[in-house]
């Protein structure tokens, strides 16, 4: 059962299928642009989206609003620095702003970043500093089916060939995803980690950890990969970070708080380097953007989170809702994560071809039909179409990503998360593609605007 008890409750919104036809019609077919409140349940991201602790919240009073030197800051240093071990560390106000203020410090123009899988805002980070993004993902997470538990990794034979080849196309750094969230949110190994570590010190390569669900990586080692079944996800984290020379951080996730990240690194001509980018951009450093109280409740969240009640529970909501969709009929890529499920859109609905964007059509049908906000993982997300409007690229996979909020639905919230899929995989062909009709050159998936594709075609 959840290590928790309720304590404060809010209402959610129940619409008319009606209302919500004509929700989807106003915002262009866009989940991004429908408001909260029309939302029964919101699956969109697990960014900021999770409920803070009784005692993050009584810790937050405690913030201190000094511009410079705050008590607060200094609170959360030292947790910061005591899980990483990194003895640079700068707060910022989110994710994609240390993204951004690290590779701009980092990277030049013409290098490459490597990575197992970078997710949207760090790929449009690293290639607004003019450099290329390349993916390395593993074999075995080609096969959305197989058991193998650790679809995550970064293929180390094609890492170690692009290092060796880097007097040809210069590499900057090698960024691991932990957990792998555009890859499926699937872990990576430590024995993969500790592999990529070895290959990037041996080539003079700065390892980079996108740490963002830094804990639930470090419990699903501990349930899955040998001779860690002993150790605590602390522990597991704390050797993770130790192998890098640095980290990205969105504590929107595993910090458990609604704003807050930050950069820490080994390298002090680096972070000095990042300070004076953090100072002219985000604001001192040591508030980074942030207010005294936000450094307070993420040094609480970061500790809570690797606390194995919170991580067992964590894994056992998302094993529940997994398995009720399995019971659906409804695939989604296996094995199941922590932090969302995806579903395998373009499995469910064949008779969609991926310039239809099943993903998106799954969407757009799960909010019709229950109210369900979710977000595609396809080629709406990873295609690209010429000035005409003719595919030239699609997705690998047609997914949704259910995301999980943190401690905030319960298991009869999820209940109707699966009796919603099961009524689409009852008519499967009853749901419509949609086609593009305006969309932004970067990020397009944010502000996309769509419509249905005619049944005549």
């Amino acid at each position: 059962m959840e290590p928790y008890r309720i304590k404060v409750v809010e209402p959610i919104a129940f619409t008319t299928r009606a209302e919500r036809e004509a929700a989807l019609e106003r915002v262009a077919y866009n989940p991004f642009d429908l408001r909260a409140d029309e939302v029964t349940i919101d699956l969109l991201s697990d960014s900021g989206t999770g409920a803070i602790s009784a005692d993050q919240l009584a810790a937050g009073m405690h913030g201190d609003e000094s511009y410079a030197g705050s008590r607060s800051y200094y609170r959360w240093h030292e947790v910061v620095s005591e899980l990483t071990g990194y003895p640079h560390i700068l707060p910022a106000h989110q994710g994609r702003a240390a993204e951004r203020i690290l590779f701009s410090a980092l990277l030049e123009p013409g290098t490459s970043v490597l990575s197992n899988t970078h997710f949207d805002t760090t790929r449009a980070n690293v290639e607004l500093t003019g450099c290329q993004a390349y993916d390395l993902p593993c074999a075995e997470a080609k096969d959305l089916d197989s058991d193998y538990p650790f679809k995550g990794n970064i293929d180390l034979i094609a890492l170690e060939q692009a290092l060796e080849n880097a007097h040809q196309a210069p590499v900057a750094a090698v960024l691991m995803t932990i957990t792998n969230n555009g890859g499926g949110g699937q872990p990576v190994s430590m024995e993969n980690l500790r592999q990529t570590a070895e290959l990037c010190r041996r080539h003079n390569v700065p390892l980079i950890l996108d740490a963002a669900r830094f804990a639930e990586n470090a419990w699903l080692v501990t349930q899955r990969e040998p001779g860690y079944a002993g150790r605590t996800p602390r522990q597991v984290a704390e050797e993770a970070f130790r192998l890098a020379d640095g980290c990205v951080m969105s504590a929107k996730k595993d910090g458990i708080v609604h704003i807050g990240g930050f950069i820490g690194l080994k390298d002090p001509e680096l972070a000095e380097k990042c300070a004076g980018l953090l100072i002219a951009t985000e604001g001192f450093t040591t508030y980074g953007g942030l207010a005294g109280r936000d450094l307070e409740m993420m040094a609480r969240g970061l500790l809570e989170v690797t606390e194995p009640a919170y991580l067992a529970e964590r894994a056992d909501i998302a094993a529940y809702l997994a398995a009720r969709i399995r019971e659906a009929g409804v695939d989604i890529l296996e094995p199941s994560g922590l932090h969302a499920l995806y579903v395998n859109a373009g499995r469910l609905l064949p008779h969609i071809p991926p310039h239809q964007y099943p993903g998106t059509a799954l969407v757009c049908e799960l909010y019709r039909r229950g109210g369900i906000r979710s977000a595609e993982l396809g080629s709406l997300y990873l295609g690209e179409e010429d000035e005409h409007g003719n595919s030239i690229k699609t997705a690998p996979f047609e997914l949704v990503r259910l995301a999980l909020p943190r401690r905030v639905y319960t298991r009869s919230h999820y209940d109707h998360v699966a009796a919603t899929l099961a009524d689409i995989a009852k008519n499967p062909e009853s749901v419509r593609g949609y086609r593009i009709v305006g969309q932004s050159p970067i990020l397009r998936h944010f502000s996309i605007k769509l419509e249905p594709v005619r049944s005549d075609g």
